[in-house]
């Protein structure tokens, strides 16, 4: 039996609701997984039917994972997700996201991505990290902002779509957490 995903809590940040992830939000997120270049860096290839997605994102709260609809307040459209799932060593907790090319440049990924590291340390966690491909610059100026540290490089790591890839780990402790999905500046502790 897979573990199920501890409930998944609806965030608010000052311009944002992360909300749970559900079916119909493949409508809203189709266009930026069925694209090619936005799913570049995904170890899965991009979709070929909101059908597809919609399956893939039912099995949301089957596993360990949690995934949290990125929305602007007031609005219940989609633009993107976070993904958190913890680790077998306990008190580790692995992130993902992606964000819809029309809203990037807006500071939405860093505001949505803190609002839930801010919520996993709250849990008791004490260390996220991130896995992300070398060639994914983007990706890696996000965690870099967000406060992360590179920890290594996994050489032939995974075997995407796009052939076999390196992946970098970025780590970020509890104690080197400064900030608060709210704007405001957090100094250390969890």
């Amino acid at each position: 039996m897979k573990p199920t995903a501890a409930p998944t809590p609806t965030l608010t940040t000052t311009r944002l609701t992360l909300r749970p992830r559900g079916p119909r939000d493949a409508d809203a997120l189709f266009a930026t997984m069925a694209d090619p270049a936005a799913m570049r860096w995904w170890s899965h290839p991009p979709f070929d039917s909101v059908a597809a997605l919609r399956a893939h994102f039912a099995a949301d709260g089957e596993g360990p994972w949690r995934a949290w609809a990125i929305t602007e307040t007031g609005k219940d459209h989609a633009v993107g997700f976070v993904a958190a799932g913890p680790k077998r060593q306990g008190g580790v907790a692995e992130i993902g996201y992606l964000l819809a090319s029309q809203v990037t440049g807006r500071g939405i990924a860093r505001e949505a991505v803190a609002a839930v590291i801010e919520q996993l340390f709250g849990e008791g966690y004490r260390r996220v990290f991130a896995d992300t491909d070398p060639d994914n610059l983007a990706s890696i100026r996000l965690l870099e902002r967000l406060g992360f540290v590179l920890e290594g490089r996994l050489r032939g790591e995974w075997q995407t779509h796009i052939g076999v890839r390196d992946s970098l780990i970025y780590g970020l402790l509890a104690d080197e957490w400064s900030y608060a999905p709210s704007g405001h500046r957090r100094h250390g502790g969890a």
